[in-house]
């Protein structure tokens, strides 16, 4: 009983351990953690008489010639059965990350202000961090997996990949950047097809970026899952579409399709642009003369952000629709680029908002870095459901009056043959 009670123990003990120190391992691979340490505490209560019994004569001896000796292969019936592999994954195979990516991305780090440590027993040297980290964000593997390459413990490549997204999300405001200056006008383009000068003659404002939102899938928090439905996670989710299981990603990018503006909130947030919105009116110096951002219509419209018309749809109207649409794909292919690129996006398996925030604002640091190396994935772009309340619809009156005298004047271009 005493040993029994002993071992009971020492498995709440370690438990607990592991899930302090592993998350986000999955009931099984925590169980299997468990029962791995109570069949050690109990090979070692089986091993602790026969060390403590005195050895027979000349067992010492014998004992060091055993230790030196070659080991040998017993007879396959004699042989005691390995532990079965673990069933293999239905996962992509680990691909190489590319060498100049991992270079590039150390040498930035290696010249950041911040300096920290990353975490980790395990003292990893920085570009097999960096190989380590962009792995696990390239492709949809498991810790399992990237354990048996990098010969480290799941918890330790846990905290190293955590302790990464923290050092990668300090470079933000280095990374994603509004333009400013120079770079701001060299970022401009046409809002439709003529040319510039024209345009400039016309008064037609030209984009500085194009500001859109998806959805990221994460594992909702314990406590909120429904334990009846057997409905695949990620199906249900989104049939029911739970606050808690989605992060919205904001993004604005230029025509190169580089972010600008990167903002994540919680799936229950349903703002749509404002706190932007109010950062441009307190700071009209970030909009160049003559410019505005386009966005989708869900977000406010106001003399710097333009949205498409919803309602009383006539030809005027749908020129304009249709010369901000060309606009959409831009940011369309950015975010298919993105999760293209880090497929860990297609669905995070983290129940924590904060750690899950940090993971995907490394991914939006990284696919700017990306475009800086010249390196770009091709994504298929999925068309999102469009998030839009006719009744919360924000316009301000400067924003209705600027939309007009814009949409007159491309229906005017159109009707000439200028458009």
């Amino acid at each position: 009983m005493d040993v029994r009670e002993f071992v009971l123990s020492a498995g709440r003990a370690v438990l607990d351990v592991v899930e302090r120190e592993w998350q986000p391992l999955s009931p099984g691979e925590l169980e299997q953690r468990l029962d791995q340490a109570v069949e050690e505490i109990l090979e070692a209560d089986l091993m602790a008489p026969l060390k403590a019994r005195p050895p027979p004569p000349g067992g010492a001896q014998l004992l060091r010639s055993q230790a030196s000796a070659e080991p040998q292969v017993l007879p396959t019936e004699t042989c005691v059965s390995p532990p079965e592999e673990e069933t293999p994954e239905p996962r992509e195979p680990i691909e190489t990350v590319d060498d100049a990516a991992v270079k590039y991305i150390t040498d930035v780090l290696q010249n950041s202000e911040s300096r920290a440590r990353m975490a980790g027993r395990a003292r990893l040297s920085l570009p097999h961090t960096v190989l380590l980290s962009l792995t696990l964000l390239s492709e949809r593997v498991s810790y399992r997996s990237v354990s048996r390459r990098f010969h480290l413990e799941k918890g330790n490549i846990h905290r190293i990949f955590f302790s990464f997204c923290e050092r990668l999300n300090t470079l933000q405001e280095k990374q994603i950047r509004w333009p400013v200056g120079g770079e701001a006008v060299e970022a401009l383009s046409p809002l439709c097809r003529p040319d510039k000068e024209q345009e400039e003659q016309q008064g037609v404002p030209r984009v500085l970026g194009v500001l859109g939102h998806t959805r990221i899938p994460i594992r909702l928090p314990i406590g909120k899952h429904d334990v009846e439905s057997m409905v695949p996670e990620v199906k249900r989710m989104k049939m029911e579409a739970h606050p808690d299981s989605w992060l919205n990603l904001q993004l604005a990018c230029d025509r190169k399709g580089r972010f600008l503006h990167c903002r994540t909130s919680r799936g229950s947030d349903v703002d749509r642009g404002g706190a932007l919105r109010d950062k441009l009116e307190q700071q009209p110096e970030l909009m160049p003369s003559g410019s505005c951002l386009v966005a989708r219509a869900g977000y406010p419209l106001t003399a710097q952000i333009l949205t498409p018309y919803s309602r009383s749809i006539g030809p005027r109207e749908a020129l304009f629709n249709e010369m901000l649409e060309e606009h959409f794909q831009i940011l369309d292919q950015a975010v298919a680029n993105l999760k293209a690129r880090f497929k860990r996006l297609r669905y995070l398996d983290i129940g924590n908002y904060e750690r899950a925030r940090a993971v995907v604002l490394t991914a939006c640091v990284l696919h700017n870095m990306f475009l800086d190396m010249g390196q770009e994935v091709q994504g298929d772009v999925e068309k999102e459901e469009a998030v839009t309340r006719e009744g919360a619809l924000e316009m301000d009156d400067e924003g209705v009056r600027r939309r007009d005298a814009i949409s007159d004047l491309l229906f005017k271009m159109f009707e000439s043959g200028s458009v």
